[in-house]
């Protein structure tokens, strides 16, 4: 090699050096200005930490935790009582055709149909006995009643009226 491209060398090296050293300087500068910036925390984010660390369930114990027991299901049937299904209409049809239709037209679980195969076989039991079983549920050799219907927010009342209602159409 000749001298000018070992000078050359030389200072390309020195260029190549003080970048270097410049851009670490920068790197750490950035790294300083980053760590003294306060943010904002997301909410969104945060609300995700508190729904991942919330507790499971709660613990009642001795006499405090049984009154909060019965006021937790004191609070839970008011709440359940205020949501009455179907705007609490007594209309068997509208509650047939909005709930009890998927399983009673097609026989699903074992539930019978609107004809005198079906309901009207079962009319024989009684019709307090078919909407005793429609409130509280039944589990038997012919099939599977989900207590009213599935829909705890029906009153036994509408549920009465939409048995009776099947057994009118049964007839």
């Amino acid at each position: 090699m000749r001298n000018y491209d070992l000078e050359f060398l030389k200072r390309f090296s020195m260029v190549i050096a003080f970048l270097m050293a410049v851009t670490v300087g920068l790197i750490l500068f950035a790294r300083h200005l980053n760590a003294t910036v306060q943010r904002e925390p997301d909410p969104a984010a945060q609300q995700r930490v508190l729904e991942r660390i919330a507790p499971a369930g709660a613990v009642y114990a001795g006499a405090t935790g049984a009154a909060q027991q019965a006021a937790a299901l004191e609070a839970a049937t008011a709440a359940a009582a205020a949501e009455v299904a179907y705007g609490g209409t007594t209309d068997g049809s509208v509650i047939y055709n909005n709930l009890c239709t998927g399983c009673h037209t097609s026989g699903a679980g074992g539930a019978p149909m609107l004809d005198a195969a079906g309901i009207g076989a079962r009319v024989a039991k009684g019709v307090d006995t078919l909407v005793t079983n429609a409130i509280q549920g039944y589990t038997g050799d012919a099939g599977v009643m989900p207590a009213k219907g599935g829909n705890p927010a029906l009153t036994d009342e509408q549920v009465k009226a939409t048995v009776e209602w099947m057994v009118a159409q049964a007839k």
